[in-house]
């Protein structure tokens, strides 16, 4: 009895204990490691290796003509290529890369018939691309015109000899409605804290960012490619090179420009994709990890998380079915002692994980971008409200379609979102 009261009260208390993780996390990550970690923009790039800026699309007419003609001609950096993976675009997005290659001999095209989803059209472009490193570039986003350069500056130095993958910053830029408001305190920030916070204790990464990663070419292939039944292979291929021992890097000095979902049904969208691509490694790598626990004690600690949240996000919703049940059943009944008690003690957890939420914000917010979004702090409570409906929602809507894709039954066609003009 003793044994339930003790796991009940961790699981009411888990997202405190995840939020203060986080924040401590990343004191110790701006404390001991970011000196370390962060490269100086002096540094001196002596060697410019060939890139492949590789851009896989689907039905991207609205965006793709704007995204290449930022890649072709702003960026900082000359010896690099452009290649298009056209995943079988129904819209005008061929005709669209068809007039471009005309005049950019930068720009290749390769087309696949079939929409077999990113994760295949990165395989396939990894064969076709020229570059010694790749960088995954979605179709609605657009790096800082220096990208190029600070990449190859952590490669080249001389902790990049074992990097497999460098991932930068995230910057919202339509943040002109509430939605794009309050995702800038995610992708700016909180995304940002978790990974200092990653690297600072364990020296691994849960997901790189598909938007803004750049791989070393043959890292990519010693891991056999991206996983292609995957609804995330940005995850997947992250826990494959930590199981490979190469090291994945974030670079907070690099920053993307990306264009956030501005609907609640893109946006619920994207988040089921990101809670099955979390279930789906859970799944692929919870055995694994605990046959040979001291071979993979580096991995250890990110299925502990992953299997703390899975299990969370059932309690969570469970235990908030039985709570509007039973005040439900107050209120039939006249016991609005009982029911004013409940509202108290909900209002107790939550006001508790709404101030660590808070501090995790708070530092994630000084810590990014030198502080110059602290004024989005106002809209973190809404963030943090909204993720910890929606996350254990997502986690328990999309767990039996990961199980599926475990069983064999997977697929990685996609859908592209809803898009505005750069």
């Amino acid at each position: 009895m003793i044994a339930l009261l003790v796991v009940n009260l961790v699981l009411c208390i888990y997202p405190i204990i995840g939020a203060m993780y986080w924040f401590w996390g990343a004191v110790a990550y701006a404390l001991f490691r970011k000196h370390d970690d962060e490269l100086a923009s002096r540094d001196e790039l002596k060697r410019h290796p060939f890139i492949t800026i590789m851009v896989p699309a689907h039905n991207e007419e609205v965006i793709i003509e704007s995204t290449l003609n930022y890649l072709l001609h702003d960026l900082h950096y000359h010896h690099y290529e452009v290649l298009v993976m056209d995943d079988g675009s129904t819209d005008q997005t061929p005709v669209i890369l068809a007039r471009l290659q005309q005049t950019n001999p930068r720009l290749r095209v390769v087309r696949i018939d079939d929409n077999q989803g990113k994760a295949h059209a990165f395989n396939v472009g990894m064969f076709f691309a020229r570059g010694e490193y790749i960088l995954s570039n979605d179709a609605d986003t657009i790096p800082e015109p220096d990208a190029l350069v600070k990449y190859m500056r952590y490669f080249e130095s001389p902790r990049g000899v074992n990097y497999a993958a460098v991932t930068a910053n995230m910057d919202v830029y339509n943040r002109t409605t509430l939605l794009g408001k309050s995702q800038t305190v995610e992708f700016s920030s909180i995304v940002g804290i978790i990974k200092r916070s990653q690297t600072a204790i364990n020296n691994t990464m849960y997901a790189y960012s598909g938007a803004n990663t750049m791989y070393r070419k043959r890292f990519l292939i010693n891991a056999g490619g991206f996983r292609q039944d995957r609804a995330t292979e940005d995850i997947s291929i992250a826990w494959d090179h930590t199981f490979m021992n190469v090291v994945p890097r974030f670079a907070p000095d690099i920053v993307f420009h990306m264009n956030v979902s501005e609907t609640v049904r893109d946006l619920f969208r994207q988040r089921n994709r990101w809670a099955q691509g979390g279930t789906e490694v859970w799944l692929t790598n919870f055995t694994k990890t605990f046959a040979r626990p001291w071979r993979n004690r580096y991995v250890l600690p990110m299925v502990l998380d992953s299997t703390m949240s899975l299990v969370w996000s059932f309690f969570f919703v469970i235990t908030t079915i039985v709570f509007i049940l039973l005040m439900c059943y107050y209120l039939g009944v006249g016991n609005y002692e009982r029911i004013y008690h409940g509202i108290v003690m909900s209002m107790i957890f939550v006001n508790f994980q709404l101030i660590a939420g808070l501090f995790q914000v708070l530092a994630a917010l000084i810590l990014d971008f030198q502080g110059t979004k602290l004024k989005y702090i106002l809209f973190s409570p809404l963030y943090l409200l909204f993720t910890w409906i929606v996350n254990p929602l997502t986690i328990i809507i999309t767990f039996h379609k990961a199980i599926k894709t475990i069983l064999g039954f997977g697929k990685g066609t996609w859908k592209s979102p809803k898009r505005r003009t750069n």
